[in-house]
């Protein structure tokens, strides 16, 4: 059954297609009460659908809002849709989503696909990445969102601002502590821990990563320790799995005590759930042979055993004031930063507690 037009709403109520359009697309210069009421009686009838396109022309919104994660599969990032959700909810307006891996060029591609159809604003969330192999993707994104900015668009980010962005117009961030939170969970371990340290880290260049890294060792020199050995790998449960499995065989080998055994501190939670699952993989077990902490406190911690010391962040909320418009006095070129608490549990404890 081919979809009733405009024209043909127009017809039936005995006015102009411009009228019709006015009453049905949310225009602010609308006729009458009767003549209104009249259109929307054929719309009815007839059983038209309003143009998406022609509502967000008439009234200037279109009504959406863009959202780009790496990987929704991520708790991390599926928390922070959450809050995105929420006040795109509040603000009457729907999400659309794209997933890009963490790619800068899948990034840009996504940011056009959104000003093409008029998106009210769009939200970034995930690592920016100083990576040399990423420099020419950084600044195609760069001009992307610039260009969206200069058109009226609104852009939010997570954690970092934008690489290589020529202006803070049209921009806010939401800045999260990683450094000083990272710093403050390797005092907390170093208080209670006598063996060695070892960062499961991401990609160099990735700048959440290399946040949490510098923090965490900024830490242990604070308590007087040497700093930690690094392993870089994939940002990811894959890459923690794979770095797990290069630290059993060095804690087999090197045959630790449980008073001196090593203390892994994992830059995510699903890093630190891969190296976990690694271990006991090999017949380890924390905390007995390992101590382990993460970093994020996502949701599905709750059903991990043993129970994982972590740095938990308001996932939510920092989704929710990522949305332009839905903090308090929040303006369009406003850095907001939120708060984060080191939680210890279950993973870090001594040995024979």
């Amino acid at each position: 059954m081919a979809a009733s037009t405009l024209t043909e709403v127009a017809r039936l109520a005995g006015v102009s297609p411009a009228t019709a359009s006015r009453v049905l697309n949310g225009s602010a210069r609308t006729p009458g009460p009767d003549i209104a009421e009249r259109v929307r009686k054929a719309a009815d009838s007839l059983g038209y659908i309003p143009n998406a396109q022609a509502q967000g022309l008439a009234k200037s919104s279109s009504g959406l809002i863009g959202l780009i994660v790496h990987d929704i599969a991520d708790p991390y990032f599926s928390a922070i849709a959450r809050g995105v959700q929420a006040a795109a909810r509040h603000q009457n307006k729907m999400v659309l989503l794209a997933t890009t891996a963490g790619s800068p060029a899948d990034e840009r591609a996504a940011v056009a696909a959104f000003a093409a159809r008029r998106a009210d604003s769009i939200v970034i969330a995930g690592s920016r990445s100083a990576r040399t192999a990423d420099r020419q993707g950084n600044a195609e994104l760069a001009a992307e969102l610039d260009r969206y900015c200069r058109n009226g668009g609104r852009v939010g980010v997570v954690g970092h601002a934008v690489v290589g962005a020529e202006s803070d117009e049209g921009y806010h961030v939401v800045e999260v502590p990683n450094e000083e939170l990272a710093a403050a969970l390797a005092r907390e371990l170093a208080a209670s821990h006598a063996g060695a340290f070892v960062i499961i880290a991401g990609p160099d260049g990735l700048l959440t990563s290399d946040d949490r890294v510098r923090g965490f060792q900024r830490g242990l020199a604070d308590a007087g320790l040497p700093p930690a050995d690094v392993l870089h790998t994939g940002f990811d449960r894959t890459g923690g799995y794979e770095a797990g499995l290069e630290l059993a065989a060095r804690i087999s080998e090197s045959g630790e005590s449980s008073k001196s055994r090593l203390c892994i501190f994992a830059v995510n939670d699903v890093m630190a759930i891969g190296a976990t699952a690694a271990l006991r993989s090999k017949g380890l077990r924390i905390p007995r042979d390992a101590a382990i902490a993460g970093f994020d406190d996502i949701e599905t911690l709750r059903d991990f055993r043993p129970a994982l010391s972590t740095v938990r962040l308001p996932l939510e909320e920092i989704g929710r004031l990522a949305v332009p418009g839905a903090g308090p006095g929040q303006t369009a070129a406003a850095t907001v930063e939120v708060k984060g608490e080191v939680t210890l549990r279950r993973s870090t404890e001594p040995a024979g507690e």
